[in-house]
């Protein structure tokens, strides 16, 4: 596949069972490639629970792409319980990511890529961050990452002669809108959830979502030390 790149998620549980989920993205879009399933489960219907602020054409998109992509994983996963234990490989082209963790903590980074990679146009300003994927990252990593991504969009927007925004207000309203599509997504996913475990996983990423830009400030003044040599 020369015209993509691959991120494998692989789980290792307890009794030795073991699921690989392989997501084959475009390289020059980051797209994942649309679920090609038959028999989607009435969840996925677009206009089943629809995310309040979803710009999508219920005629154009009969499924929310999001939740069609997310299907297999969703049903995969019914089975388990937030808290079991597994061990988490993530393959990246450059290297492998190793953890340790509960399902809930393991599946969320799974779901987060899948979301903001398959078409919903919200989720998918996070997009970028895909190509850098970095599992299990703490809040730190995550607002430095996110921060970054930020500004490297003001700076190519300005050389495209578009209007840039260089302070935090932008990634805020992202962020903002981000929340929203997973709260209201976290109640169409209850519609195919057995268990509590892609619930919970969901809820882990939202987590982030709200804590990133309460945090932002408080963690760039932190790490202002660190560039003292950039602002002589």
């Amino acid at each position: 596949m020369a015209d993509h790149f691959t991120i494998t998620y692989a789980y290792h549980f307890p009794d030795s069972s073991d699921m690989q989920f392989d997501l084959h993205l475009d390289k020059a879009t980051l797209a994942l490639p649309d679920e090609t399933r038959q028999d989607l489960p009435e969840w996925t219907l677009l206009g089943y629970e629809t995310c309040g602020i979803c710009p999508l054409d219920e005629h154009a998109h009969p499924h929310c792409p999001v939740a069609a992509n997310l299907s297999g994983v969703v049903d995969k996963f019914n089975k388990f319980v937030s808290h079991d234990k597994v061990n988490v490989d993530c393959i990246v082209e450059e290297r492998t990511y190793t953890k340790s963790t509960t399902v809930q903590m393991g599946l969320s980074p799974l779901l987060g890529i899948i979301m903001t990679t398959s078409g919903c146009p919200i989720l998918e300003q996070l997009k970028p961050m895909v190509r850098f994927h970095l599992p299990f990252a703490s809040l730190d990593e995550t607002i430095f990452r996110m921060v970054s991504m930020h500004l490297v969009a003001q700076y190519l927007r300005k050389q495209a002669g578009k209007s840039a925004e260089w302070t935090l207000e932008g990634l805020t309203r992202i962020y903002g809108q981000v929340g929203r599509v997973n709260s209201d997504f976290a109640v169409r996913l209850n519609g195919a959830a057995q268990n509590d475990v892609n619930v919970n996983a969901l809820v882990n990423l939202d987590a982030f979502a709200m804590m990133v830009p309460l945090a932002a400030d408080q963690m760039l003044k932190k790490i202002t030390p660190y560039f003292s040599a950039l602002m002589k």
